[in-house]
């Protein structure tokens, strides 16, 4: 399928320019975070490069977009938390046999990953530690992924004008392999006071 005839002059005019995950990185850190004060959203790429901003889950379906664009393939990977906490999507790339993501976050530590990784488990677990409550009890429970966008049927992902609900429901649908069992969450210790300040940290 040839994505680029869905798109106009302006975004091919961004996503040609996106031609390696660090540039990918670099644009979506240009964009504010989608706070979802006017309610949730689940805005295309489309929309996301018209109003230039968004949360985690729109900004990964950007990045997994400008890699189709040059030929890779459009992953994702969604990070699942216990509630109170939120869930975290992000977009996979893969270098030399070895994964990493780019990611959309207002905090500090939750952000882009070297490709480094050998396993999308390691990847994952390299997003634990820091994935915590205000209270320091840490809240990363399970994974799924790698999803592929291109195995959609329906491309309107890509500029619908429309809240992308039935993509939402497409990864809650999928697989999701635990982290850890119930013993292993029973043991674990909270963060330091130290690192729930440094937690607090974020952009906007």
């Amino acid at each position: 399928m040839d994505i680029k005839n869905l798109l106009t002059r302006e975004e091919h005019a961004i996503l040609r320019k996106l031609a390696s995950p660090a540039k990918i990185q670099d644009y979506l850190n240009t964009l504010s975070i989608n706070t979802k004060a006017h309610g949730n959203t689940a805005r295309s790429p489309r929309v996301v490069m018209q109003k230039r901003h968004a949360h985690c889950l729109e900004g990964a379906l950007v990045a997994a977009l400008a890699l189709w664009y040059h030929g890779e393939k459009p992953l994702l990977l969604d990070l699942v938390s216990a509630v109170p906490d939120v869930d975290h999507v992000v977009a996979l790339f893969r270098k030399h046999g070895h994964w990493g993501a780019i990611s959309k976050t207002n905090h500090a530590v939750l952000r882009y990953r070297e490709p480094v990784y050998e396993s999308i488990h390691e990847l994952v677990i390299s997003y634990f530690h820091e994935y915590f409550l205000d209270n320091g009890k840490k809240t990363l429970r399970n994974y799924a992924g790698p999803l592929n966008l291109a195995t959609l049927s329906d491309t309107s992902w890509i500029t619908s004008e429309k809240n992308l609900w039935h993509v939402v429901d497409w990864i809650n649908d999928k697989p999701h392999y635990d982290i850890m069992d119930r013993t292993m969450i029973r043991g674990l210790r909270r963060a330091d006071l130290i690192e729930r300040k440094a937690g607090k940290i974020t952009e906007y």
